[in-house]
């Protein structure tokens, strides 16, 4: 899925390239990404379940919004920290 702001005008203007832009995947394991992207140094806000999926999100660079989710059985807005306990 990919959204784009309705006016593009106004993102351009501030200059980041993917300002207001989210991409969503949905992928086999959410969190292996997660972990995998943590090692690497990437700052990631804390993966949650959300439409029981896992969520991983984060801003690239250049300022696209990347959201990895993959399904799960875990209850909704359960947190990393909590279910990893």
């Amino acid at each position: 899925m990919l959204q784009e702001p309705r006016n593009r005008e106004k993102f351009d203007q501030e200059g980041a390239k993917g300002t207001g832009v989210s991409i969503c995947f949905q992928c086999v394991d959410a969190l292996a990404l997660y972990h995998e992207f943590t090692a690497k140094g990437i700052e990631i806000k804390e993966p949650f379940v959300g439409n029981n999926m896992w969520v991983v999100c984060f801003n690239d660079p250049d300022g696209y919004k990347l959201d990895f989710e993959s399904p799960t059985e875990v209850p909704e807005e359960t947190n990393y920290s909590e279910w990893i306990k």
